[in-house]
């Protein structure tokens, strides 16, 4: 689908793949006098080699691409490379585009969320060029111009949010940046792979007011645990009360295992309880 003619006779067609440039520029022609600088330049070439034969070949590694021009404007749709290329000494220069994923970090921005709380947060960005000749023909510094972008997106969608949904929700913050980024920066031929939110640093007050709230919570949790174990442990001696008034032997028992608990400890002095049955016999003797 054809977007628009440019003033200088490069033509623009969009192509549905994300695979692909989502821009291609077709060159057109060069004109009579472009065409006689070319075969000057042929000439110059034939005439000279093989010494020109150095200035011609060049070499792009497999994770590089060039992007040729021609009098100033594009020779080809496509990017030249991996491998060996051949340039026109005199009318053809170039431009090498590494393809590799570039990571960066974000420098500390200074937010205020929407509750009107000020945060410092910092990131990091992963990006690789996916279109060559979009990096090269519409932007002048593709990197740097990512750099600034990823700072502006990170304080504009930090300010739509609360502090609670900076510091739980941070891998959809980055989703959202990622998005935000992507759109952005697609027509610089640039895909965004990943966004991170590193640190979000607090101011000192706001971090003594939530360890304060922090602490007075942990305490009343504590407080009620502590009373339901009260509780508990009042109905377990209620039923054991009730147990050993049922049956007079079990109290014995359980004055016998509190001697030999007693004993166990190595104290010198020990408690030897009556049977209460003998104190019952001269009770009722005395009566």
């Amino acid at each position: 689908k054809k977007l628009y003619d440019d003033p200088q006779g490069v033509e623009k067609y969009h192509v549905s793949s994300q695979d692909k440039c989502e821009t291609i520029w077709r060159v057109s022609k060069l004109g009579c006098f472009g065409w006689l600088l070319v075969i000057i330049s042929l000439l110059f070439i034939a005439v000279t080699f093989p010494v020109t034969l150095f200035m011609c070949v060049k070499i792009v590694k497999e994770y590089e691409r060039a992007v040729i021009f021609r009098l100033g404007r594009l020779s080809d749709r496509k990017p030249k490379g991996p491998g060996l290329f051949f340039v026109l000494p005199c009318t053809d220069n170039f431009v090498k585009v590494d393809l590799r994923t570039v990571s960066f970090d974000i420098p500390p921005q200074e937010i205020l969320t929407k509750d009107s709380v000020t945060v410092s947060v910092d990131g990091v960005v992963y990006f690789r060029i996916h279109c060559p000749i979009s990096s090269v023909a519409n932007v002048s510094n593709a990197h740097s111009s990512t750099r600034l972008l990823a700072q502006t997106t990170l304080r504009n969608v930090l300010g739509t949010k609360n502090l609670s949904e900076l510091l739980s929700d941070r891998e959809g913050i980055s989703l959202s940046m990622q998005e935000a980024l992507d759109d952005a920066t697609d027509s610089w031929g640039i895909k965004v792979e990943r966004v991170e939110i590193k640190d979000v640093k607090l101011p000192q007050q706001l971090q003594r007011a939530m360890a304060a709230e922090a602490e007075a919570s942990r305490e009343a949790r504590a407080k009620i645990i502590a009373a339901e174990g009260e509780m508990k442990a009042s109905r377990a001696l209620k039923e054991a009360s009730l147990v050993l008034a049922d049956s007079p032997s079990a109290l014995q028992l359980r004055y016998l295992q509190t001697l030999n608990t007693i004993a166990a400890e190595k104290n010198s002095t020990i408690i030897f309880p009556l049977p209460i049955d003998m104190m019952q016999s001269l009770m009722q003797r005395k009566v």
